[in-house]
């Protein structure tokens, strides 16, 4: 092994293990913009390397900042406190039912979003609403890691809600367009799967009722208790104009949403919907509330740009010093053994290393790795999509294997709520590794069925 790669290797386990470990609550993007900025001081990288480093995340940095502000600005507009209000509201009382519009609630924020931002939207929203419905800590576990664990797997059908997939889609040369193809049926079957595995696993452990004191006129009971700025707006506005309100909201975003795929389809920068549906988003909430878009400089977590460019330079000093060569060599004998078991190999071995050192890394090693064998386009496209449903989804078996993940466990902390690895564990070793298995052979017998 070169002294080079033995460095660079040492470099990046030295920055996950800060990561995981977190000492003292510091953020992700600290350890790992120090890991890179000791490879660009070493040489490994170069500045023509940060260039095209610079040119393949940009794009997608930008269009997941933009859906996230999307996600503050809803915040303002009390979106937590009325999505919390009528998820309570359609439960009639059944603590099951509570389980399936959560899971349903956070599929769509990650569609509407992404993973990140469902996190962002999705945990203070059920932390909000299991405290007012007054449940047991053991008894909001269950719903709290459940949708943690379905909004970050939502990720999968869709590239635009994870901003590692949309890198790895520019290196693989791959529009959202025909990534959304291959991979929306057995992607969302695969979380149809997840979320029914998941009910079986945590059902003894729901209530069967709801407290029966908080349903009537459910809606008023959180909006008195918790003031917001929309209240004053609309003039304590009433529920079918909050209800109105809101659904312009999110039917907005959809359309954003849509424009993006547009875009990708007639080779337009997505980022550039992006960021203009966030402007328009801005100045509709400065119209009804008068705020200062100003403010969204301090609620955006900019540290996603500075952690997701910070693990590609480290990850490009790995592929410069040969360790990509070496995983070409290891890899080209798996992926002629064809389609079939390429796909669920490959695939489980970026679910192993999204588990021991993130999936931004594992998935970006992966396909840097695919792009050197020379492989022709549709086997390349596929088993690129293995390793996507290997990082989005086979990573959740720790609850350190994606920057979803372990944003969740900080707002789990900063609101004094406790989940143990062993509560984790008890539900992610039996649902995440069926889940990927299942979803990989969707892919593979879907992508022969339409693509061959």
């Amino acid at each position: 092994m070169s002294f080079e790669i033995g460095l660079t290797i040492l470099i990046f386990i030295m920055t996950m293990l800060v990561i995981f470990l977190r000492p003292g609550g510091i953020n992700e993007a600290w350890p790992a913009s120090i890991g890179a900025g000791i490879i660009l001081l070493t040489g490994i990288v170069s500045y023509g390397d940060v260039i095209d480093i610079i040119d393949k995340i940009g794009g997608a940095s930008i269009t997941i900042i933009a859906t996230i502000v999307m996600a503050v600005v809803l915040e303002s507009f009390g979106f937590f406190h009325w999505a919390a209000a009528r998820l309570a509201k359609l439960a009639k009382g059944s603590g099951y039912r509570l389980y399936w519009y959560i899971q349903l609630l956070c599929f769509l924020m990650t569609l509407l979003f992404n993973n990140d931002g469902s996190i962002l939207i999705t945990t203070p929203i059920l932390i909000l609403l299991l405290h007012n419905l007054q449940l047991k800590p053991s008894e909001q576990l269950p719903y709290l890691l459940s949708g943690a664990l379905i909004a970050t797997a939502s990720s999968a059908p869709i590239g635009v809600s994870n901003i590692v997939n949309l890198i790895a889609l520019e290196i693989v040369h791959m529009t959202l367009y025909m990534h959304t193809a291959m991979m929306f049926v057995p992607g969302t079957l695969g979380l149809l799967f997840m979320s029914t595995l998941m009910f079986i696993v945590v059902k003894k452990k729901l209530p069967k009722t709801l407290p029966a004191s908080l349903q009537e006129d459910i809606e008023e009971n959180f909006f008195s208790k918790n003031f917001h700025p929309l209240k004053e707006t609309l003039s304590v506005a009433t529920k079918h104009k909050r209800t109105k309100f809101m659904l312009k909201l999110l039917l907005f975003v959809f359309v954003v949403r849509c424009l993006i795929f547009v875009a990708s389809y007639l080779s337009i920068p997505i980022e550039l919907v992006a960021v203009f549906g966030s402007f328009l988003l801005l100045a509709w909430r400065w119209y009804h509330l008068r705020t200062n878009p100003l403010d969204i400089l301090k609620k955006t977590p900019w540290h996603i740009l500075l952690f997701a460019f910070s693990m590609y330079v480290i990850i490009y000093g790995l592929h410069n010093a040969g360790l990509t060569a070496m995983l070409v060599r290891a890899c080209e004998p798996i992926v002629n053994q064809g389609l079939f078991q390429a796909s669920l190999i490959m695939g489980g071995l970026v679910s192993v290393l999204s588990n021991f050192f993130n999936n931004h890394p594992a998935l970006m090693i992966g396909t840097i790795t695919l792009t050197e064998m020379g492989i022709d386009p549709i086997t390349l496209k596929t088993i690129y999509l293995a390793n996507i449903i290997g990082s989005d989804m086979g990573s959740l078996l720790l609850p350190i294997g994606t920057l979803a993940s372990l944003i969740w466990m900080d707002i789990l902390r900063k609101n004094r709520i406790h989940v143990s690895w062993k509560e984790y564990l008890s539900v992610s070793l039996i649902v995440i590794p069926l889940t990927t298995i299942v979803t990989l052979f969707l892919l593979f017998y879907w992508v022969q069925m339409i693509f061959t």
